[in-house]
């Protein structure tokens, strides 16, 4: 065998060799890396939406579960409200409603109508009911901000027959959880549909309780309520006030194969005055009476929303409620499993790992694209399959990470199989002309550090014919110095089994130096011998170029701070006044503009304050411009001193002043940051051993209270500014 197939030989051997030992490595990056992005992707939240809409998938696949006959729905429905002609309905109307109902001796009634006023005709008739229903529940709308929120019926309150209906909704406009209790100030409140199934539940002998494994959740009967915590499951970071729980909506089908008769049992409010609906649709049962008009807009989208072809069918909040309530007395009463959520992270994340290193297993092993496909899809399934069996048994199992994981794997090892094999075929093609013609000087030395293989590109770099070279050392060619180089870094080859990268000169025979970068790595043929391979480029030219970027990148940066220092000056100078150093009206316009833009979008007042001195005229004509300057300088000072950080004080032109006022949370704040400023600028100044006083005129304007409108605001104050002028100055007037 010639010393050229030789070196085909063994090279061709490193290449395989290293490919084998690679791999298993390569899994295991591989599937920390896509493990690694897809728990990233999950911990911003951009997993949520897709998990929902798998979750809501699954809801859609499970099975018709047969309608518990416990709940009745009184609808008021466009029907009903054409027969009272009014809305909100009378209360001699639900006075009348209530008593049918009662006669029919439901087991609970839940009225799911706001009534925290009278409507009349009949409220006092109404009153009478309430005290002599006593299975009646009503409702209320709980919030921290009490604007916001919408009072009980006060006998009801005072009866504790009350409970919030507040509605919690994911981000894309779902409802996916419940809230059992919330508190606001220091009081619990019990949400209408709890409250309801406690109703119901007391006469079955179910109570709540707290649960044995853990105090914090709470047990009716059969079931035990896991509170939401704010990343259980998919979430990531959400609101999870008060006592929430996921809920596993019951899938209700259709009666008697008709869509008009599916979900819960309905009756409208006017069959129910014409005395028209059996009796067993309302003995012993809870009944609900709230509203499914299309016109009274009171829909919500759930899970059963969701709809492949079309657009999604919302229901109506007394139906929300329904569902809600049965969910609970299931529960409680039949073991019907509540929707759970796998509570350890770490389990979590190993799993993850673990789907995406057979992701990169079984892609290195099958590696026909058709199989592999295949095998995806198939194995892609199999995690579906378990994600909605174990969703069936109570448990929301995060499918989307998974998949990601699994298939993300998949398709990065195959990017690796297919540019693994394309370097093997640009390597064979290679092999296949490494002795012959290649750009770059290669060279190959035996153990003994002697050129046993050249290409005609390094016997050209060095000067001499390769038949001169062959089976000599650098020693042989080069200065001492030189090949003392040469010989330390290829021993550092042989040592280390390693490849090394290094920077030498090297001079060719005709005298001339090279500055040059020598690539060495060590190989073994199949029968054990060792062989040194080098690539060298030369890199004088490049050396060359280098410094003088460096310089040009040295000059350019120096240029570019001087630009920015210039422009940062100037950008000074156009937005502050020259003399106070404060914001000039240019920048006091810009900034007003965009307070109010901010001011808008989170509701918030904001006020603006003219402030024009008095007696500053005096203090120019008697001390002259250099001393009523000093004093706007002192004046510009104090303004500064006794406002917020988030405030703004601008000069506007004279002795004319303007204040911005962000974020105030009432309008009396206003006045008092006035009067702050008319005494801080009524202290004594001592300019020059004069003493000085002067006063200060101030008028205010405050959005949205004034204005909506910029201009409007300005020129509100400045009016009210001039007439606390001319009511006696050192004042303050309010638009």
């Amino acid at each position: 065998m010639s010393k050229q197939q030789l070196g085909k030989c063994f090279v061709r051997f490193v290449l395989t060799f290293k490919h084998l030992l690679g791999r298993r490595n390569k899994e295991l990056v591989t599937a920390a890396l896509v493990t690694i992005f897809v728990l990233i992707l999950r911990s911003i939240g951009l997993l949520q939406s897709l998990e929902w809409t798998a979750l809501d998938q699954f809801f859609q696949l499970r099975p018709n579960e047969a309608v518990q006959e416990r709940i009745t729905i009184v609808e008021i429905n466009e029907a009903s409200l054409r027969q009272v002609g009014s809305w909100p309905i009378p209360d001699s109307i639900i006075a009348q409603l209530l008593r049918k109902l009662q006669a029919h001796q439901p087991r609970t009634i839940g009225l799911d109508i706001y009534r925290d006023l009278p409507v009349e005709p009949g409220h006092q008739d109404l009153i009478n009911v309430y005290y002599l229903l006593s299975n009646l529940v009503g409702i209320e709308l709980l919030s921290h901000n009490k604007n916001a929120s919408v009072s009980p019926p006060p006998v009801l309150s005072q009866l504790d027959k009350v409970g919030f209906n507040n509605v919690l909704l994911d981000s894309d406009g779902k409802v996916r959880r419940s809230l059992l209790y919330w508190h606001v100030g220091n009081q619990v409140h019990e949400s209408f549909a709890l409250k309801l199934a406690l109703l119901y539940l007391q006469s079955e002998g179910v109570t709540p309780q707290h649960a044995k494994g853990n105090p914090e959740d709470l047990q009716l009967g059969k079931a035990v309520f896991h509170r939401l915590q704010s990343n259980d499951g998919p979430y990531v970071g959400v609101d999870n006030k008060g006592y929430q729980i996921l809920s596993n909506f019951v899938k209700v089908g259709c009666k008697k194969f008709s869509l008009d008769s599916c979900g819960f049992r309905k009756v409208s409010m006017r069959d129910v005055l014409a005395d028209k609906v059996s009796e067993s649709w309302l003995k012993d049962r809870i009944v609900l009476i709230g509203s499914t008009a299309p016109s009274l807009q009171d829909f919500v989208l759930i899970p059963y929303s969701s709809r492949l072809i079309g657009s999604a069918k919302p229901i109506a909040g007394i139906e929300l409620q329904a569902y809600f309530i049965n969910e609970f007395i299931r529960a409680a009463l039949d073991g019907r499993p509540l929707l759970k959520t796998w509570l350890n992270p770490v389990g979590e994340w190993l799993c993850i790992f673990f789907l995406a290193y057979i992701g990169a297993f079984v892609r290195w092993r099958i590696q026909h694209v058709s199989m592999s496909i295949l095998s995806i899809m198939l194995f892609s399934l199999m995690l579906i399959g378990s994600a909605y069996l174990c969703f069936l048994l109570g448990w929301w199992i995060p499918i989307i990470p998974a998949l990601l994981t699994y298939i993300g794997s998949s398709i990065i090892t195959t990017y690796q199989i297919a540019s693994q094999q394309e370097e093997l075929k640009r390597s064979k093609e290679f092999l296949h002309q490494v002795i012959n013609t290649i750009p770059d000087p290669i060279f190959v030395k035996n153990e003994k550090h002697q050129w046993i293989v050249l290409n005609e590109a390094y016997c050209q770099l060095i000067g001499h014919a390769k038949s001169t070279l062959i089976e000599k050392s650098d020693y042989d060619f080069f200065p001492k110095h030189e090949a003392d180089i040469f010989h330390e870094q290829d021993e550092l080859v042989f040592r280390t089994q390693q490849p090394q990268e290094h920077e030498e000169e090297f001079t060719d025979a005709s005298g001339k130096t090279h500055l040059i970068a020598t690539k060495r790595s060590l190989h073994k043929d199949a029968a054990g011998n060792f062989f040194l391979v080098g690539v060298i480029r030369d890199i004088t030219e490049r050396k060359l170029m280098e410094e003088e970027l460096k310089r040009a990148a040295a000059e350019l940066f120096r240029s570019n701070n001087e630009l920015k220092l210039q422009e940062d000056y100037l950008r000074y100078l156009a937005y502050h006044d020259t003399l106070t150093g404060l914001p000039n009206r240019k920048f006091f316009v810009e900034q007003l503009q965009e307070s109010l833009q901010w001011a808008q979008r989170n509701h918030s007042l904001l006020g603006l304050l003219f402030i024009d001195l008095d007696g500053f005229k005096q203090v120019n004509d008697t001390l002259g411009h250099e001393m009523g300057d000093r004093l706007l300088v002192i004046v510009a000072r104090r303004l500064s001193n006794c406002l917020r950080g988030s405030d703004t004080v601008s000069r506007l032109g004279g002795d004319e002043f303007t204040v911005i006022l962000r974020a105030i949370p009432k309008a009396q704040g206003v006045i008092v940051v006035a009067e702050k400023i008319l005494a801080t600028i009524t202290e004594p100044m001592v300019l020059n051993g004069h003493v000085m006083k002067v006063s200060a005129s101030i008028g205010i304007s405050i959005y949205p209270l004034n204005s909506h409108i910029s201009e409007t605001l300005i020129e509100q104050a400045d009016a009210a500014m001039y007439r606390a002028k001319r009511l006696g100055k050192n004042r303050y007037e309010l638009a």
